[in-house]
């Protein structure tokens, strides 16, 4: 498996299944943050951050013309203790975690008519998780979802996304002073969903946020998770799981923002891929600004390609402006199956298809084992089987 880490701004690694580039992260956005979609220009996909999206399958998103003439079915359920709100736009609880980025993410704030901000109250430890269900019914959708945690709170949170239609959405979630949330957002689309989200989370002092991320579905999905620190001592924990198919676009982009000193972030996505034309991207930016003394980060970005035609973009970006840290590192890698690992379960009796099989669910072992809820793994471990199937049949 080829390894590009720590390259020279600019460099370029091409071949017949992945490119592996760096620029660094105060390039990459053509606009400032801004809630409003005429602070952003319509992208034409010479943009460094839309350099890799297939603008013209994005029905709209991109350039206003997408109307909200559709709709999602959302089911929340809450244990007892959590408060779920649906709010007006003018609720002062809406934008704490950031900005959007992008003219998607703007147009997604500026579209929706109502938010649902979901509470858990301070001091508060769940026993089960708050359950989120939002099923795509054809169309345009937009919408907004908060998820706030009162001091020392602490809550496990699952985001489930199934069914068609377009779907541009930002979810918030604001933790506060010693707060300890896990969040899983699975991506699970038909085969003709389009879904742009952006992800905000603002991590308080001493709390812990830890993010799993995982896509199968929809022929473009387009994530954007950020994480900012609102007092020292915060963690963060992003891991990422993808699986992309026959022409399947499927990208995921990261910003880890240090402003704040002593606070930690560990990144790690791991994705297949098969069939032509399914195509992969992962983007990891990483700013330790000057102020952010004590920083300790690190990000990683494997992806196994099981099919000639595939292609892989990842792009790991570390931008330092201090010296005083206690450590920053990243690695992108792509190839193919380890010959090493199929010879040594062949060797002892293991059929080829299965010993592939078992690679790749030991490829992706550790992101499933970050999620904690049994019921959630097997059926991800079920859907990856599934993936699997697909590729040898």
């Amino acid at each position: 498996m080829a390894e590009a880490q720590n390259i020279p701004a600019g460099a370029n690694t091409t071949g017949s299944i992945a490119v592996a580039a760096e620029s660094t992260v105060a390039t990459r956005m053509s606009a400032p943050p801004s809630y409003d979609v005429a602070d952003f220009p319509v992208p034409h996909g010479r943009e460094e951050e839309w350099r890799f999206t297939p603008l013209e399958r994005l029905k709209g998103l991109h350039d206003g013309t997408a109307t909200a003439e559709g709709g999602v079915k959302v089911d929340i359920s809450a244990p007892e203790g959590v408060t779920v709100e649906t709010v007006g736009r003018d609720d002062t609880r809406l934008g704490r975690a950031g900005k959007p980025v992008d003219r998607v993410a703007a147009q997604a704030y500026s579209a929706f008519e109502k938010a649902t901000v979901v509470t858990v109250p301070k001091e508060t430890a769940l026993t089960e998780p708050i359950r989120v269900g939002i099923q795509g019914q054809g169309g345009v959708s937009f919408g907004h979802t908060v998820f706030e945690l009162g001091a020392f709170a602490e809550a496990i949170v699952v985001i489930d996304h199934t069914g068609g239609g377009v779907r541009a959405a930002n979810v918030e979630y604001v933790l506060g002073d010693g707060a300890k949330l896990t969040v899983v957002s699975v991506q699970d689309w038909d085969d003709t969903a389009v879904h742009c989200s952006q992800h905000n989370a603002l991590v308080g002092r001493d709390a812990t946020f830890k993010s799993v991320v995982v896509t199968f579905g929809g022929d473009v999905v387009r994530l954007h998770p950020r994480v900012n620190y609102a007092g020292p001592g915060g963690e963060a924990e992003l891991y990422g799981l993808y699986f992309t198919d026959n022409g399947q676009h499927q990208e995921h982009r990261l910003m880890v923002d240090h402003e704040v000193p002593n606070c930690r972030s560990n990144v790690v996505y791991k994705g297949a891929l098969q069939g032509e034309e399914a195509h992969a991207v992962w983007i990891g930016d990483v700013l330790i600004r000057a102020s952010a003394t004590g920083t300790d980060t690190y990000e990683l970005n494997r992806n196994l390609v099981l099919t000639d035609g595939a292609r892989v973009d990842s792009v790991p970006n570390l931008e330092i402006e201090t010296g005083e840290i206690v450590g920053a590192g990243h690695a992108s890698a792509t190839g193919r199956f380890d010959d090493e690992q199929l010879f040594y379960l062949m060797a002892r009796g293991v059929p080829e298809q299965d010993a592939r099989r078992l690679v790749v669910r030991g490829f992706f072992a550790e992101l499933v084992q970050q999620i904690g809820l049994p019921d959630l793994q097997e059926r991800l471990i079920a859907k990856i089987e599934e993936e699997l199937e697909a590729s040898v049949a």
